[in-house]
């Protein structure tokens, strides 16, 4: 018996995620999952309002798609997560399965650094990442950090969503796709978790999860809590990471139509690492691959001159009021948080920057408190290094409203927020943390005063963001969804900088950029296993500071990028086999570029020059034979190419020509096995297709095997099976172009164990 769902809800602008239709009846999600259950399949993307057709590969498949999708989509469930992948990984390792992601960075182990994901090689700050629906991300530009916020251990389900998604999809880069984190779920039943793991890099982890079931006594109220531990000594040299996260999730309801959620996450990381990190090929001939700092004092890359401290939280309360079968209301109020704290050497792609003689107590040349500057220019004392502030507090909130007429439904909203963030970076003496007057002597040229030598930037700055959004879906005749959409966007940027970065004075300046764009979104469903769809989207993205921090923003003429996407494609969903396919056509124009103004005095200039683009074809399909055994396929081939006069047809940067995916997996009983690998193909690690950047295709494959003996759960994961060592990034070094390069992690075994409480 196959079961389906024609139950639909969209989440603040992701793209219709319930997966099934074509009964006649409509059924409720909570008689569906009983009956799945009684089938004795599992919903693959469990929780967050996601399900799926109860067949046989879509129960095991690692990555499926919606019949009711609107574009290309992978939906990666929370036992995919808990299965196949280390119980590090961030959110990029578990996006990375899907066609058309890659990733570059996670040097020090799974999760155990920072990663950057690639989407069709848009590059991260070119797409959204949302957590419930609430988009995220830095605030001098939209790019993210994936093990800072969102552990796995929060992730029930994660959406890759190839594309800008419908006018309700809300972020500062509705522009090259999105990937949508879904938090844990609460459960009915009343259960808990205690594991633990312990493998390469001396790595350990300690995770809690507890669920209350729900309590009668408080309206059938849930709640959930889950805290987790980790530490390592990181696979690089002298790189030890330690990681804590609480993680708290509350379901009220207040009679039947009504339902409160709160959510609250902290999160802490501490590690020793440069701030801009990556090792030198003379490096890498002298130490080897893992190379990343030392224990020699007189050096740049000593790792007590190189630690990072970040705390971060997340907030988000929930509101859900259906007030007749026609009309509901949805309201998100969210804060978040970052705090980066950082000590970095200036340049560690160097050796050594001193004698040892030079950093000795009798020679250490103690600096004044008072900022003057050297009357014969810059001179550096000792290691020469900085310190690093970048936090900043976000508050907003989503309104959403759903009205059903009969042959369509609308739908309406506002998306506002508002950040304050303070940036600083001075340069010090690394040995003694003194002042050290190294930068160039900059002067005011409105009030002539002179700026410290020791100070890089001191800058404080604001963005309000406010979209309103409006959309209806069409429903004429049997089957066929048409959905039409705009939206206006609004983005204001503040700065008020008692030194501005990169011209080092005094500067207060603001600048506005609007648009309005246009959606359209086509969903047939041919029968109840098979649906195919297209969409027709424009992109935005907006500035980044960057663009402000010059002699004179006025000049600057840029404009927010912008993206036309074009997308077609298939879903079909059998017994056995769960298979789609699409293809896409992206014209991305106003691309940022600056240029050093001839005219005295007027500096860099920013102007939209420049176009991409993006074309390819995507497919994956899972096929479950009887008794547990499946095998999983996927694939992309990807075009992403510059469409310029005097730059034609060459690759943009980080941006592979291929993806591919396949695996074998097995779940019968208590016992279930998975050996995945993943193909990233060809790509250049600058735009121009330059032989020095070339990076060559590389594989990561991952084997993972766990039984269930009721009481506990015992389990084994092989990261990097065949331990490739390719070089997954190059960036061009302080001192030597293309002179820092980031290489797979290795080889990694974990053992762990999970107690069922």
């Amino acid at each position: 018996m196959e079961i389906f769902s024609i139950r639909r809800r969209a989440v603040f602008g992701i793209s219709t995620i319930v997966l099934a239709v074509a009964m006649a009846t409509p059924l409720r999600a909570e008689s569906m999952k009983a009956a799945a259950a009684e089938e004795g399949s599992a919903d693959i993307a469990e929780g967050s309002d996601i399900i799926v057709t109860a067949t046989r590969a879509n129960e095991i498949a690692p990555v499926t798609a919606s019949l009711q999708t609107t574009q290309p989509q992978a939906i990666i469930s929370r036992s995919f997560i808990e299965d196949s992948l280390p119980a590090t990984t961030d959110f990029n390792g578990i996006a990375l399965i899907s066609p058309s992601v890659s990733n570059f960075g996670g040097t020090n182990g799974a999760g155990l650094s920072e990663s950057k994901a690639q989407i069709r090689g848009f590059q991260d700050g070119e797409y959204n990442i949302t957590f419930d629906g609430v988009p995220f991300g830095d605030q001098n530009d939209p790019t993210h950090h994936s093990n800072t916020f969102f552990p796995s251990n929060t992730i029930e389900t994660l959406i890759v969503d190839r594309g800008p998604g419908n006018a309700s999809q809300l972020g500062q880069a509705t522009f090259g796709g999105n990937i949508n984190l879904f938090s844990r779920e609460t459960r009915a039943e009343m259960s808990g978790d205690l594991r633990g793991s312990y493998g390469s890099f001396n790595t350990y982890l300690l995770r809690g999860l507890f669920q209350s079931g729900a309590i009668e006594s408080l309206g059938g109220s849930e709640f959930l809590l889950t805290a987790q531990h980790t530490k390592s000594d990181g696979e690089r040299s002298f790189s030890p990471f330690k990681a804590e996260n609480v993680f708290g999730k509350a379901v009220i309801p207040f009679g039947p139509d009504v339902k409160l959620t709160i959510i609250g996450t902290y999160n802490e990381n501490r590690f020793n690492q440069p701030d801009k990190d990556g090792a030198t090929l003379a490096q890498v001939a002298a130490f080897g691959k893992n190379f990343s700092m030392n224990d020699d004092p007189t050096s740049q890359t000593y790792f007590g001159y190189n630690h990072t401290h970040k705390t971060t939280d997340f907030e988000i309360a929930k509101l859900e009021a259906r007030f007749s079968d026609k009309f509901s209301l949805e309201n998100r109020a969210f804060t978040y948080s970052y705090d980066n704290e950082t000590l970095s050497g200036n340049d560690v792609t160097l050796f050594a920057t001193a004698t040892p003689a030079a950093i000795t107590a009798a020679n250490v040349v103690r600096l004044s408190a008072t900022p003057l500057l050297s009357p014969t220019g810059p001179t550096v004392v000792g290691v020469p290094g900085y310190t690093k502030t970048n936090k900043y507090r976000v508050y907003g909130n989503i309104f959403k409203a759903h009205l059903d007429v009969g042959i369509a439904t609308l739908t309406g909203g506002f998306w506002y927020e508002h950040s304050s963030t303070y940036r600083q970076q001075r340069d010090v003496n690394l040995v003694t943390l003194e002042r050290n007057y190294i930068e160039k002597a900059v002067t005011n040229p409105v009030t002539g005063a002179k700026t410290p030598a020791d100070i890089k930037f001191d800058q404080h700055s604001q963005i309000n963001h406010f979209e309103e959004f409006a959309e209806v879906e069409l429903r004429l005749i049997e089957g066929l969804r048409i959905t039409p959409g705009i939206k206006h966007v609004s983005f204001t940027r503040k700065i008020n900088a008692d030194y501005n970065q990169t011209v080092r004075y005094a500067q207060m300046t603001r600048r506005t950029w609007t648009a309005t764009l246009p959606f359209a979104t086509i969903n047939y469903s041919v029968n109840e296993k098979l649906s195919a769809y297209a969409q027709y989207a424009r992109g935005f993205l907006t500035p980044p500071i960057t663009v402000l921090n010059v002699v004179n923003p006025g000049l600057s003429t840029v404009e927010p990028q912008r993206s036309t996407n074009y997308q077609i494609g298939t879903v079909y969903h059998g017994s056995h086999l769960s298979l789609d396919f699409d293809g896409y056509y992206i014209d991305f124009k106003n691309k940022f570029s600056s240029f050093t103004s001839p005219v005295p005095g007027q500096g860099t200039i920013f102007v939209n020059q420049g176009s991409v683009i993006y074309k390819g074809i995507e497919g994956q399909a899972t096929y479950a034979f009887d008794g547990g055994l499946a095998l999983f396929v996927n694939a992309s081939r990807n075009y992403a190419k510059t469409d310029n006069p005097g730059n034609p047809h060459t690759q943009v940067a980080n941006a592979p020509y291929s993806t591919a995916a396949a695996g074998i997996l097995y779940k019968h009983g208590p016992f279930k096995m998975s050996l995945i690998t993943k193909y990233t193909g060809k790509q250049y690690a600058v735009d121009g297709e330059l032989a020095a950047y070339r990076i060559r295709p590389y594989n990561l494959t991952n084997f993972s095997a766990s039984y269930d003996f009721g009481i506990a759960r015992v389990g084994v994961e092989l990261y990097n099976a065949f331990n490739s060592r390719r070089v997954t990034n190059i960036n061009q070094g302080k001192t030597v172009p293309f002179d820092q390069y980031f290489y797979q992690s290795g080889r990694a075994l974990t053992a762990d164990v999970t107690f069922h409480i």
